[in-house]
């Protein structure tokens, strides 16, 4: 199903062009705030807050299943008294951006997705992760990009926090957990979209939160855990499209981070068969499904679906039409990092790899070559 140019969002019909120079972006690198690194940047007010009640949403060594070693690379603990993988912008610097001669890469930092906190203790603790990535790493290094963390869970503190970023262009998407308080389509969440597309940032949408397993109830095994987060990532995409956000907002642009993508080609045939029927119960949607997640979603690499046979991967990107919305993303430092050189089928097309590795995310982000 091709939407009219009519129809199509004017982000969407930009060309994937790639600059020359720019042959690797990583969507998706975790840097990790530390608890000292927290508290020498909060507030009085919120520090002591944060000393004596500590946060509501647990951090994922404290949760079980449990991944092995924190889930990290085990050779990505830095050297530093009290240093966690993703805390040393150095080590990072030597592991990823120079060994594999990174042109860009995307900070997701997922220290601030709380839910259920104060909400002045979750607009501090977004406000210092910005301050953190912005001060300790993207100034450090040009090659970084940040997410803007937001409050999710307090929409008018969020729109706050992308106002007080947005106009810095190294800020280049924002930052939503895959699991919150309500659906992410629910209009409690709107006006976040509604700032976000009104600068042009997409909204990235990354496994995790505070119930990561919505609905099923939580897992014994940690191989349990891994697989479902693809699925809490579908059930929110359902959400955004049925209840008509992205008609109500033609210019969002949304990134479904580490949720993997071999799924989304059998739930929009799933979607668009179920809206031939129901149709009538979702009179906002102008469209069928399988043309707004088209038109408005990107997804990364990481996790990838291995295939037994290569060529089936490449037949799925053709039948699914994702050849430019596909982003790579190796997941740094967790465990399973993906590199460059390893992380794509070799069934893929020369031309197709290069979209992916920097052409797509050059063209979501309007990054440029640098000098």
């Amino acid at each position: 199903m091709t939407p009219t140019a009519s129809s199509t969002p004017s982000s969407a019909r930009e060309p994937a062009e790639r600059p020359t120079g720019v042959t690797l972006v990583d969507c998706d690198i975790h840097p990790v705030m530390t608890p000292p690194m927290l508290l020498e940047r909060m507030s009085s007010r919120w520090r002591r807050h944060y000393e004596r009640f500590g946060r509501r949403t647990p951090l994922i060594t404290e949760i079980y299943p449990r991944a092995r070693n924190a889930g990290m690379r085990a050779d990505s603990w830095p050297d530093t008294p009290g240093g966690v993988p993703g805390s040393d912008p150095e080590l990072l610097r030597t592991q990823l951006l120079d060994e594999w001669d990174v042109d860009y890469g995307v900070l997701n930092g997922l220290n601030g997705q709380d839910c259920f906190d104060a909400p002045g203790f979750s607009a501090e603790l977004n406000r210092v992760l910005n301050d953190w990535l912005l001060e300790e790493w993207i100034e450090v290094d040009p090659r970084l990009l940040g997410a803007i963390a937001v409050p999710h869970d307090q929409p008018e503190l969020a729109v706050a926090e992308i106002e007080r970023r947005a106009g810095d262009k190294r800020w280049v998407q924002v930052l939503f957990p895959a699991s919150a308080q309500e659906p992410l389509g629910s209009r409690k969440y709107w006006p976040i979209y509604e700032a976000a597309a009104g600068h042009g940032l997409p909204v990235a949408i990354h496994s995790g939160g505070y119930d990561p397993h919505v609905g099923a109830g939580w897992p014994s095994f940690y191989i349990e855990e891994h697989q479902g987060f693809s699925t809490v990532v579908q059930r929110q995409l359902v959400s955004l499209v049925c209840e008509g956000t992205f008609e109500a907002f033609p210019d969002l642009r949304i990134v479904l981070t580490e949720g993997g993508v071999a799924w989304s080609v059998a739930l929009r045939w799933a979607l668009d068969e179920a809206w031939s029927v129901f149709g009538d119960e979702v009179p906002d949607l102008k469209r069928a499904p399988a043309e707004y997640i088209r038109d408005h979603v990107w997804f990364t690499t990481q996790p990838i679906e291995e295939p037994d046979d290569p060529d089936d991967f490449a037949r799925m990107v053709e039948h699914g039409r994702l050849a430019d919305r596909l982003l790579f993303a190796t997941d740094y430092p967790h465990w399973d990092f993906d590199a460059p050189n390893q992380a794509l089928p070799r069934s893929l097309s020369k031309e197709t790899k290069a979209d992916i590795l920097a052409g797509n995310a050059c063209a979501l982000y309007g990054l440029e070559a640098r000098s």
